[in-house]
């Protein structure tokens, strides 16, 4: 059950601090030299121009828009209804408690660069800041060699009123938008998946006061199906090989009672495999991958949950039924019309989820996550005097006594 080793030894570290340490001290110098080092690309300008944005859509294909278009739609509705309720209580006569809610000021949205363009986490982190409300979004993605950016990303983008883009990646781009550079004001969180340095990078800054919060850890992508004896091993198969074609350090578990369908799972992933364009990068994730022979379903949901998967993916007779016995996974896929696929693009589910296990403790990204909460109290004199003699008591048991003056004086004063 142990996950491969995730690259971070201090050799990754050491580097990590030095570039946050460079654009702290030297802003915008120090993001164009790096952009430089890294991507190969000078810089005249950091922020994309509007222009770019406005030119966005002519420039994709008309089923690429409507794809962006309707997975746009769905993540949208789903996150609308996520909307928290305030909370009003009067705890004693007089005494009224209220809970609150507050989209954050400003937001970092990291897109990662590399063979694809990634419309669709534009789209999970663009929508849903977007329905939180809040003010300022950035939103920093690593530029190509002539310094573009995808149309797609653009257009994405501009679906969830994001234009304040950045040609910048890796840990650079953390940094700037959690200290703040010349042209990058700084944010108040920062979201998104990369790579072994922007991962580095977002969990120093999160420790740091002068830096930012950021959305939760994250390691390497990950999925595990459960499947028995009436799954079909094509569907299980392709599932694996989706996850796998992420990175060579992807890991997919098949958990099975039946060694029928193991066996029949793993001639389809060596079918399927050869027909892949990233079958390269696919085959060596599956070097990682593993096929687990459980004595029956209770023990396969309980491998599952001892593991705490990314995607879990439920192919089994009747799967919702074992919804109930699930306790441990970032998001789950029931039945075997449910590729983990539909989560990553189009169903309205975030797909931005916790890895590496820490589905333990932290949940799927959702509107929440955009927001903050705060408490709210109003005490008139009746309400004071109902609750003052405790007040100042618990004040007198801890030895703090301007805590006990500051009610008395209220009571005194009022005689």
């Amino acid at each position: 059950m142990s996950r491969p080793a995730m690259t971070d030894n201090n050799t990754l570290s050491d580097i990590v601090s030095d570039i946050l340490s460079q654009v702290k001290s030297r802003g915008d110098d120090a993001i164009t030299e790096l952009t430089e080092r890294f991507d190969g690309v000078q810089l005249a300008n950091l922020k994309l121009p509007q222009c770019a944005l406005d030119t966005a859509q002519s420039e994709i294909s008309d089923s690429v828009k409507s794809a962006i278009d309707m997975a746009y739609g769905n993540i949208k509705q789903f996150h609308q209804a996520q909307f928290p309720q305030d909370v009003r209580v009067e705890t004693q006569p007089g005494v009224v408690c209220e809970l609150k809610h507050a989209a954050l000021d400003s937001v970092g949205l990291y897109i990662p660069g590399g063979s694809a363009p990634l419309p669709s986490t534009v789209l999970m982190l663009g929508a849903t800041a977007q329905v939180a409300g809040c003010a300022r979004k950035v939103l920093c993605t690593p530029p190509d060699k002539n310094g573009n950016i995808a149309a797609e990303i653009r257009y994405a983008a501009t679906l969830c009123d994001i234009n304040e883009i950045y040609l910048i990646g890796g840990a650079q781009a953390i940094a700037a938008m959690a200290f703040g550079t010349q042209s990058i004001p700084k944010v108040d969180k920062i979201f998104g998946p990369g790579n072994s340095f922007v991962t580095e990078a977002k969990q120093q800054v999160s420790t740091r006061a002068d830096g930012a919060a950021i959305d939760m850890p994250a390691g390497p992508s990950e999925v595990l199906v459960i499947a028995d004896a009436h799954a079909n091993p094509a569907f299980v198969a392709a599932d694996l090989l989706s996850q796998a074609e992420h990175g060579r350090d992807s890991q997919a578990i098949l958990v099975s009672n039946s060694e029928s369908l193991i066996q029949a799972v793993i001639t389809q992933v060596d079918n399927q495999l050869s027909q892949l364009s990233r079958k390269d990068i696919a085959g060596d994730a599956m070097q990682n991958g593993r096929y687990i022979l459980s004595k029956d379903l209770a023990q396969s949901i309980e491998v599952s949950n001892q593991y705490a998967p990314e995607h879990l993916i439920v192919q089994v007779e009747n799967a919702r039924d074992t919804l109930s016995d699930i306790k441990h996974a970032g998001s789950i896929f029931v039945g075997q019309w449910s590729p983990e696929s539909a989560g990553d693009y189009a169903s309205g589910t975030n797909h931005v989820l916790p890895t590496y296990g820490y589905a333990r403790n932290y949940s799927s990204l959702g509107l929440a996550d955009f927001m903050r909460r705060y408490t709210v109290q109003e005490l008139s004199y009746q309400g004071l005097q109902n609750i003052g003699t405790a007040i100042m008591d618990l004040a007198q048991a801890e030895g703090l006594d301007a805590h006990r003056q500051a009610v008395a004086i209220r009571l005194e004063g009022r005689k």
